[in-house]
Parts: C-alpha cells; structure tokens; sequence
C-alpha cells in the first residue's frame, strides 16, 4: 500500500502497515494518527462551514489515552466553542468502542499581520544538502522504515535537528491538506534525540502539543528537538518546527521514563 490509512466508511479508517509502531510494532505509531486527526478536522470543517478559510489551526494538543491497537479507528469531530474569529473544535479516536484519543484544536482568523512579522530560529540547512539516516538502525516499526530522514547534524543523546517526509499519501485516494500532511511526522521527534537506547529504557509520549505562529508549506517537516530527563521518571521532548521557508512554531511532548523490564533503573 501507498498509504498510511484507508477509509472505510465516512468516520472511519483502516490502518496499513506503514502506521507500525516503534514501541510495539503491533500497535499504531501516533505520528500518522495525528495527521489523520488533523484530516477529520479540516473535512469536519469544510462540511461545517465552505467559508473557514478565514480561519487557521493555530493549537492542536493530543492526549493519548490508551493502547493504540492496529486496527481500525473511527474519528468522531465536534466544534465545542464556536466562532467567527475564535473557535475550538474537539476530535475523538475511538477503537472497538474504546475512546483512545482525544485533541481540541483551537482556530484562530486570519489578518494581514506581515508588517509585524518576525523572530524565532534561523533557517535550517535544507535536506536537499544532506545525507539520509537510516532511522530504522535505532527503531523498529512501518511508520519509521517508511520515512526519508535527513539529519542537519550527527544525532546525539538529548539532541538532533531532522528533516523528515515520507512518499505515501495519508489516506488512500484522498488529498490533504498541507498541515495535516505535516502534523503526520510531528510526533517523530521523539524518536530522533535519544538520550538512552530504546532496548534498555522506555521513554513514550503520553501527549502532544503543537503551537503554530504560520501554517506549515511543503512536503519536509523540520525537527530541531531537544530532550530533557528528570530525576523522577518524567521527560519533555521539546522541538522548534520548520519547513523549508524556517520556523512555523513549537512542539511538547511529556514521557514516562523507565527501565525496559528485566533491565535494573
């Protein structure tokens, strides 16, 4: 397949396996599933509302509430806090019956701010310069082996700077948006800086939350994250997002750190 999902009916979605995760291959990697999301989001809204080009997915956070079976998922859509110039929608994932995550998206209107535009990262080199990493050599999964990774230096523990895309459509036969197509890889990050070797320790993302200042153009997703471990089992991966023009806002993750069972803490 050329595709990371296919529809199965209008709410609900068949994984291929290309959505394998990390973690455990048998179940799905988030980072495809968040770009779905983001797609039910933007046919939500285009059915809702033909005139929502006015407005822009400018927050997107994700809590992961359990077990990501690879199976099919449907995506129930609703707007909680409607508006003209503000608005917040809320999706639901369900799989067999059981809600596995939910995300609120804020949308905000769009106005001619380009006078004032300005600050954030410098531009990062762009992948067309680098070299491809087999990221598959660190981590298992569909997802990860269906990724061109283009590191912008040598990863080391706590911290890389990535390019990342991918050649398969999101859905199959169905176009998406730009932005879905990106949020797609954002939950990548935190695989991409590891500060200790994925065979000993577990560090997963229990959430994900995306800040945007511009909308992302183009088909690489730049990562440049960095990863932080405390002294009691919490980690943040934090990450500056880019496409190729430079900064387009922010990335968190929280992680549950500990010892992969059998190995000592």
């Amino acid at each position: 397949m050329d595709s990371y999902f296919e529809r199965t009916d209008a709410h609900r979605y068949k994984p291929t396996g290309h959505v394998g995760g990390a973690w455990a291959t048998d179940e799905q990697h988030f980072s495809p599933l968040g770009g779905l999301i983001v797609h039910a989001i933007d046919r939500h809204l285009a059915g809702r509302r033909p005139d929502a080009s006015g407005m822009v997915l400018s927050r997107i956070s994700f809590d992961i509430l359990g077990r990501l079976a690879l199976e099919e998922c449907e995506i129930r859509v609703e707007t909680i806090r409607p508006g003209r110039t503000i608005e917040l929608i809320e999706a639901t994932v369900l799989i067999a019956d059981r809600a596995v995550v939910r995300a609120r998206a804020w949308l905000l209107t769009t106005l001619d701010t380009a006078a004032v535009a300005g600050g954030g990262a410098d531009r990062l080199t762009p992948p067309d310069a680098l070299a491809p990493w087999a990221m598959s050599s660190v981590w298992p999964g569909g997802y990860i082996a269906s990724l061109d990774t283009r590191p912008v230096t040598p990863p080391q523990p706590g911290r890389a700077t990535v390019w990342l895309s991918t050649g398969l459509d999101l859905v199959a036969g169905e176009p998406a948006s730009p932005l879905a197509s990106y949020v797609a890889l954002v939950d990548t990050a935190n695989g991409i800086a590891v500060r200790q070797p994925p065979t000993a320790w577990m560090f997963p993302n229990v959430d994900l939350t995306i800040h945007l200042h511009r909308r992302p153009e183009g088909r690489w997703t730049g990562l440049d994250t960095t990863v932080a471990f405390g002294a009691t089992g919490q980690g943040i991966t934090s990450t500056v997002l880019h496409d190729l023009t430079g900064p387009v806002g922010h990335a968190q993750q929280i992680l549950t750190v500990r010892p992969q069972p059998g190995e000592a803490p």
